[in-house]
């Protein structure tokens, strides 16, 4: 187990060795020392009293605090290249047989987060429109199926029929280049989504045939532009003054699940990112996840 005071005194060790066998300069020496010990007060105040329980989660989770302290992504990259030093040293040393830091990827310049909506506003947007018209049913169940599977805008408005078990709820989806993956979906997207299926459909392709699961003009695919624009009306309706975007509802399922518990792999594989360097731009919320998670969890709170 490594406690605060021996996480200090590894911490001085390591530094040692970084004076004998690396022959770093003093200030460099004097970054490492104060980027590490900056780690194990982050530790201690979100009450991780073993650093064998620092996952990748709260390693992103560090990342964001640096982030929100103001730190550039320069300074961010440079405290991730001293962990991940002593992380490996850790592991030579044989004091860990883990490594956190090998998966999270240096900060890059400029990057931003997503902007999301709360769930209240998710749920607010979900309960706008008349949904006794059909082509306003087409709208609500778009954004259900949208938000509960995460989807790109291309990938929902190009699901066929075929593409979904309602009985089962599952969404296949055919991702950048050509990766397939199956999704499942919620009760209440597939609820709508049926409703749509067997009331509304054939009322919006007029004995047109079709394959596409959401039908526009003569039967085909809604466009991209067009579905932008519903988006921005519901949000007006549901009295939303973000600038909402398709590609918002995306990113607040991905934040949502992160929120609700979800591991960041599991998360990837949804969202079909080949690389999780892209999904990591939405851990800015682990950190109050990690904490809550900790405090009821950890047999030592």
């Amino acid at each position: 187990m490594i406690t605060a005071t021996a996480l200090d005194h590894l911490i001085q060790t390591y530094i040692d060795f970084l004076i004998v066998e690396k022959g770093l300069s003093p200030n460099s020496i004097e970054s490492y020392a104060a980027d590490l010990s900056g780690y194990g007060d982050f530790l201690e105040k979100n009450h991780i009293v073993d650093m064998a329980h620092a996952d990748t989660t709260v390693i992103l989770a560090w990342l964001v605090h640096l982030a929100q302290k103001g730190l550039s992504s320069k300074s961010r990259a440079r405290h991730l290249i001293a962990l991940r030093g002593f992380y490996k040293y850790l592991i030579s040393e044989k004091h860990l047989c883990v490594n956190p830091v090998k998966d999270v990827d240096i900060p890059k310049p400029g990057q931003a987060l997503p902007k999301i909506m709360s769930i209240v506003e998710i749920e607010a947007l979900l309960e706008t429109g008349d949904l006794t018209k059909p082509k306003e049913l087409r709208n609500i169940a778009m954004m259900e199926i949208m938000y509960g599977a995460g989807l790109r805008v291309s990938e929902l408005i190009f699901l066929r029929l075929q593409d979904i078990n309602l009985g089962a709820g599952l969404l296949r989806v055919m991702g950048k280049g050509s990766k397939e993956r199956m999704i499942p979906i919620g009760a209440k997207a597939k609820a709508i989504t049926q409703e749509w299926i067997d009331t509304a459909r054939h009322q919006v392709l007029k004995n047109v045939p079709s394959q596409y699961l959401f039908v526009a003009r003569a039967g085909k695919p809604m466009t991209r532009q067009a579905f932008w624009k519903i988006i921005k009306r519901h949000a007006a309706l549901a009295g939303i003054s973000k600038n909402i975007t398709p590609h918002t509802l995306r990113h607040s399922f991905a934040t949502h699940l992160l929120e609700g518990g979800a591991d960041l792999r599991s998360v990837q594989t949804l969202l079909g990112h080949s690389d999780i360097s892209t999904t990591q731009i939405y851990t800015h919320i682990s950190k109050d996840y990690l904490i809550k998670m900790h405090q009821k969890f950890h047999p030592r709170n």
